[in-house]
């Protein structure tokens, strides 16, 4: 109970007493059933306020009914010893009645209390061992995720040496063809692709290798504009949207020649994100892909028309092995994450305006200086 509200209780009683005293005084003493009545009214405040206050509550409104009942007292002053002395056995048994009921009072608030502070001790402890669950169940997943990680990291260094020797081949097939295509023949074009590709496969073997090892930093990169890095990545992919008739958007919000990046980073990062979108939108789907200037930066943005991301999965999308393709290795975004924070920027999956989802990359102007 509010203290503002046991205090106002209190006036009440002490209100009620004052009331019976008065009465004992302005009622005749012949009218003995009146009388007899106020006397057991008295133990009402006296019940009540031992009941609210404890002894001392008790002790107080039965003092205090004890001074509302001497009124009645002197009235039976003249009867004589034997009708007095009953009447004054009324202000033992006040007495009696604030002791006890208060003790019993007090002695409930005191195991109220305890049981109280024992339960929050409960509640705290137990708060305390969702807290440690919590940390051991995120501390057994990441467990998991290292030993994952241990496992892909001997793995990739094996793969790394095969993939490396076939790729000095082809790059020194694709120097050979560069030699005798001439740079104006039509073709010239794919064999400058293909060296690039060839080139930036190279790299990304070195970056899954680096990221297996826990390793953050990147060496910066050949510095392109990012409308040229969206169109290959788009000519690269030309085929697989084709095959599924889906239209792409590319839209530009500022100066085009003030926006440069690593192209072999952003190259990865943007076929990681685009092909996730090409396999989310439906056939004669739609692509959208906007780049251009932020407050603090630049930002490139693909969007896409597909069923989106559920709101309860959007924290899983970018952990380790975390997929929701049937072939999936779940590395592809989690490993663009760390790319693109490498260039010290942000990966945020927003509310497509196609309706699907978006993802939106931010960089800081600082890296294309």
């Amino acid at each position: 109970m509010k203290p503002n509200m046991k205090r106002l209780l209190f006036l009440l009683l002490l209100a009620f007493v004052v009331m019976i005293g008065v009465l004992h005084t302005l009622t005749p003493g012949y009218m003995i059933f009146y009388h007899d009545t106020y006397r057991r009214l008295c133990y009402f405040p006296i019940a009540i306020g031992a009941i609210l206050y404890g002894l001392r509550g008790g002790i107080c409104l039965a003092v205090l009914s004890c001074l509302a009942f001497v009124p009645h007292l002197y009235m039976f002053w003249a009867r004589g010893p034997e009708a007095y002395y009953s009447e004054l056995s009324e202000i033992l048994f006040y007495l009696a009645a604030g002791v006890v009921i208060g003790l019993i009072s007090s002695r409930e608030n005191k195991l109220k209390e305890k049981y109280k502070n024992l339960s929050e001790k409960l509640a705290g402890s137990y708060k305390r061992l969702h807290d440690q669950a919590s940390q051991l169940v995120e501390a057994e997943k990441q467990l998991g995720e290292s030993q994952k990680l241990s496992l892909l990291g001997h793995v990739s260094a094996s793969l790394a040496h095969e993939i490396k020797n076939p790729l000095a081949s082809i790059k020194g097939a694709a120097e050979i063809l560069a030699d005798e295509v001439p740079e104006n023949h039509p073709k010239y074009e794919f064999i400058e692709i293909m060296r690039s590709e060839i080139s930036r496969l190279n790299h990304s073997v070195e970056d899954v290798l680096k990221y297996c090892r826990g390793q953050q930093h990147r060496d910066k990169g050949r510095q392109e504009s990012v409308e040229k890095i969206i169109n290959r990545v788009v000519l690269l992919l030309e085929s697989g949207l084709k095959e599924k008739s889906i239209q792409v958007s590319i839209q530009s919000e500022s100066d085009k020649n003030g926006f440069v990046t690593d192209e072999a980073a952003m190259i990865q990062v943007l076929m990681n994100i685009i092909i996730n979108a090409v396999d989310a939108v439906e056939k004669n789907g739609r692509i959208l892909i906007e780049f251009g200037k932020h407050e603090n930066g630049y930002f490139i943005s693909i969007s896409d028309d597909g069923p989106g991301i559920d709101e309860d999965l959007v924290k899983e999308v970018f952990q380790s092995f975390v997929t929701f393709k049937e072939e999936g290795t779940g590395l592809g975004l989690s490993i663009s994450k760390k790319i693109v924070e490498s260039l010290g920027g942000k990966i945020v999956i927003e509310e497509s305006t196609l309706g699907g989802a978006a993802f939106t990359i931010y960089l800081p102007t600082k890296i294309y200086n």
